[in-house]
Order: structure tokens, then C-alpha cells, then sequence
């Protein structure tokens, strides 16, 4: 049975290199016979405010809708996104703050502060992130601080399993021939995970 993969662009530029990134991507997949959908984050339109915090629930405009549909419809979701500042761009963690909901994604046990249930389990995740410092420096230096934010406290905490991550960078000052090299690399990522 092949499989449904969500493509997750959190880049607000569309003429970034992570919009390469998820069309090599896409590329790959579409030579496999998986089923692919795609969502450009930046495209959506929506608050990325999660206004009430946890305390009352905002109701979600019909693109979050239809992007949680497409969650609950995926068997692994793929997150290209650049590192900010350590974290994730603006839109892309208030797309998680604003679907990644108690009843969506997890849910709290009643008088249990440390226990929770994953409301995503049986999916897996990849996550392809691109910075401007070489990634061993931010490996070594800063401990991966988006990776940790990304695989254990949204993706693992909600259940998704087996989350893969690939760091390419620096993208700064970067040749076409190192560009071209991973653009190459993902489209491979694509096949591996399409079959």
C-alpha cells in the first residue's frame, strides 16, 4: 500500500532555497509511487497567535482545518524549515502552536502532570533544516536547540515515531555545486521515504 507523506514548507520566502529543497523533495517522491501533499505554510491564512494559550480554545480558520485533515491523513510528515535564531521562523511555530492542540495532538491525563497521551502515534517524521553556521558548529557549540524543539517536544511528544533529521548548511555564502549537491541528496531522501 504506498504510502501518504505531508510535505510541510515553514519558510516564509518562496523563492528560498527551502522551496528547492521541498520541490527535489517532492521530485523524489512523485518517482515512487507514494501519495504526496504539500502545504506552504506561508500560504495558509490564519493567526498564528494562539491567543488564550491553552486556557480557551480559539477557533480554527478553514485552512488550519483543512491542514489538520491533512495531518490525521499523513503517514509521515516532512518539515523543510530554516534555523532562526536558534528556533523556528514566526509562521511556522505558530502553525504548531495553533494545531499541535490538547485533543489534537496529545492529551493531558487527568491529575497526571508528567503523563499524557500521544494522539499521532503510528506516523514518522523527517525534518530538513537549513542554517547559515556549518552544522557541526551548531551541533557542537549550541546542542541543536530547533532539532530537540522539533523531534522530542513536538514530534516524539505527540507520538510520532522514528524522526530522521538532515541539517544542511552553511547556506550562506554557499556555491551552486554545494546547492546542487544537496538538492540532489533530498530528491534521494524522497525516493528512500516514497518506497
Amino acid at each position: 500500500m504506498p504510502k501518504n507523506i505531508l510535505l510541510l514548507v515553514g519558510h516564509p520566502d518562496e523563492e528560498s532555497y527551502n522551496f528547492a529543497l521541498a520541490d527535489a523533495y517532492a521530485a523524489g517522491v512523485a518517482s515512487t509511487g507514494a501519495h504526496l501533499r504539500r502545504i506552504n505554510i506561508r500560504e495558509l491564512d490564519f493567526n498564528p497567535n494562539l491567543a488564550f494559550g491553552y486556557r480557551k480554545r480559539t477557533e480554527l480558520e478553514p485552512d488550519l482545518v483543512a491542514a489538520w485533515d491533512a495531518i490525521q491523513w499523513a503517514d509521515h510528515l516532512v518539515w523543510v524549515y530554516p534555523v532562526w535564531w536558534g528556533s523556528l521562523p514566526a509562521i511556522m511555530k505558530g502553525f504548531i502552536d495553533r494545531l499541535f492542540l490538547p485533543g489534537f495532538a496529545f492529551q493531558k491525563r487527568e491529575g497526571s502532570l508528567a503523563r499524557w497521551d500521544k494522539l499521532l502515534r503510528g506516523r514518522t517524521a523527517r525534518l530538513i533544516s537549513t542554517m547559515d553556521q556549518p552544522t557541526w558548529y551548531y551541533r557542537l557549540v549550541y546542542a541543536r536547540p530547533t532539532y530537540h524543539a522539533m523531534k522530542q517536544l513536538t514530534m516524539q511528544f505527540t507520538g510520532v515515531r522514528r524522526v530522521k533529521s538532515t541539517a544542511i548548511g552553511p547556506i550562506r555564502l554557499s556555491s551552486d555545486a554545494f546547492r546542487a549537491k544537496w538538492l540532489g541528496r533530498v530528491e534521494a531522501l524522497g525516493v528512500r521515504d516514497g518506497r
